[in-house]
């Protein structure tokens, strides 16, 4: 979908463009498109998760994972946030014409345009020569005797940011190097910045751009926050005297923001039928087999309690 830039009136076929659809570039596409950024992750080269043979120390999975299902469930979880997955490699990326943007040209050939581009692989980065000083983008090492380039893994900062305007970098770097969990919460750190940044730009000043992304429980909703009113006072409370903000476009932007965060309260019917969906899905990702034997054991089970309570 094509979007266009509210300062130059310059169409982008993306808002982000993510280069990376490991830990890291899912985690930070996941953000992006909740946010409502038209969001695309380029996949196709060397992924480092890929080499592992077993995942045994990724959150949530007791036993650990096999890669191949963790992918699926990443990409999974990406698309259904919203962003597209396209398998192409990303041969290069150049400045837009009037500097706003990135054009990314792809292997097979084609090319698009984006706002934003984050890079989240861990291996290569040479897509990104010519952004800015090769030799604060790139570093010299030795391997096997021989003189290498690679990458310089402390070009960004910890939220991603990097001395060029609207380039992040979830990937590589020194914090999430090897550990997929920590380049999945890189990401989202990044992804974050990503989406602070946009708010910036819609207008949010400084003390109001943050943004976290969860879901309430609506019994959390105390008495007097159930009140707009009171959410207006939030708002203006938070708000600097030296904002320069026509009232139109700041209460434009306080009624957008209160009704983003009261959308973040569900009730307990929402909760079950949320959790429901969220196992079903689950669901997709066991064998067929293994499935139909937890059912029997199951079975037998509350066969066996039934007739102890008799």
């Amino acid at each position: 979908m094509t979007t266009t830039d509210l300062d130059t009136g310059m169409d982008f076929d993306y808002d982000v463009v993510i280069v990376g659809g490991g830990p890291a570039g899912c985690s930070a596409g996941i953000f992006a498109a909740r946010y409502g950024l038209e969001t695309v992750i380029f996949d196709r080269g060397r992924s480092s998760i890929q080499r592992c043979a077993h995942l045994e120390n990724y959150l949530g999975f007791p036993t650990g994972i096999d890669i191949e299902t963790l992918y699926a469930l990443m990409h999974d979880h990406a698309e259904v946030a919203g962003c597209e997955h396209v398998s192409d490699l990303v041969e290069s990326v150049t400045p837009t014409g009037d500097g706003d943007g990135f054009t990314v040209e792809l292997e097979e050939g084609e090319h698009v345009t984006t706002r934003r581009l984050i890079a989240a692989t861990r291996y290569g980065g040479a897509y990104l020569r010519g952004l800015d000083d090769e030799n604060a983008m790139f570093e010299s090492y030795e391997y096997d005797g021989e003189e290498r380039e690679r990458f310089n893994k402390e070009y960004a900062e910890t939220d991603g940011t990097t001395p060029v305007d609207r380039l992040y970098v979830a990937s590589p770097s020194t914090e999430s190097d090897s550990q997929a969990i920590v380049a999945a919460g890189r990401g989202a750190r990044t992804g974050i910045t990503v989406v602070e940044d946009v708010r910036r730009e819609q207008g949010y000043p400084d003390p109001v751009a943050n943004y976290y992304d969860w879901v309430r429980r609506e019994e959390e909703l105390e008495d007097e926050w159930r009140d707009r009113d009171r959410w207006e006072q939030y708002f203006d409370d938070r708000m600097p005297d030296d904002h320069d903000l026509e009232e139109a476009d700041r209460l434009e932007i306080r009624e957008r923001e209160i009704d983003r965060r009261l959308e973040q309260y569900i009730d307990r019917s929402d909760r079950k039928r949320r959790r429901i969906r969220g196992q079903e899905r689950l669901l997709e990702y066991v064998d067929d087999e293994r499935i139909l034997e937890a059912a029997r054991e199951i079975t037998v089970k509350r066969e066996s309690d039934s007739s102890t309570d008799r």
